[in-house]
């Protein structure tokens, strides 16, 4: 008998997604007027990452270009890096390593929820994707979550998916992936 892998975390993520926000299908999906660099800006829980991104000079590229998909960590996946290492990354002549953390962060294109797992079930429960940065993510499921994974085997749980924008999506992780060890 043909083994199913896809079966049971489509179906445990297509119920996450339904509780989890308005879901829509990839045929029907509402996009907003606000940006990315918008609504992360205007977001509680988002602080870091939106003066990362300004202080990197990603703040229009993610307010008008795209569509580009965000892996957005929380405040609270910030604060699991060290201070030091924070203060640091915020310093100008640091800027191009601020950069390459935020764009490790970003996928080119519109990487719904629905099409991650798609992508997952063609890799019989793994989905590989190139961030901007130029490096991988990798996505499987643990329990009823996507996971990724960076190529130091740090992973990072998506607790909200799908917040479309006018300009691509948003998923809140709460972890930060490192494209580099830092």
């Amino acid at each position: 008998m043909k083994k199913s892998y896809c079966l049971i975390p489509i179906f445990s993520l297509f119920s996450f997604v339904l509780y989890s926000q308005d879901a829509e299908t990839s045929e029907d999906v509402t996009y907003y007027e606000d940006s990315i660099i918008y609504t992360t800006k205007n977001s509680a829980e988002h602080t870091t990452l939106s003066e990362a991104v300004i202080a990197a000079d990603l703040d229009d590229i993610l307010d008008n270009d795209g569509p580009f998909t965000v892996f957005a960590p929380s405040d609270a996946a910030f604060d699991k890096l060290s201070k030091d290492k924070m203060r640091d990354l915020f310093l100008p002549q640091n800027k191009s390593e601020l950069k390459t953390l935020l764009t490790y962060h970003m996928i080119a294109g519109h990487l719904t929820a629905s099409k991650i797992l798609k992508a997952m079930c063609s890799g019989r429960g793994v989905a590989n994707f190139t961030t901007v940065q130029g490096n991988v993510l990798t996505a499987t499921m643990e329990g009823i979550d996507i996971v990724l994974r960076d190529k130091f085997g740090n992973k990072a749980r998506i607790t909200t998916a799908d917040a479309n924008q006018c300009n691509g999506v948003i998923h809140v992780i709460d972890s930060v992936v490192l494209p580099n060890k830092i």
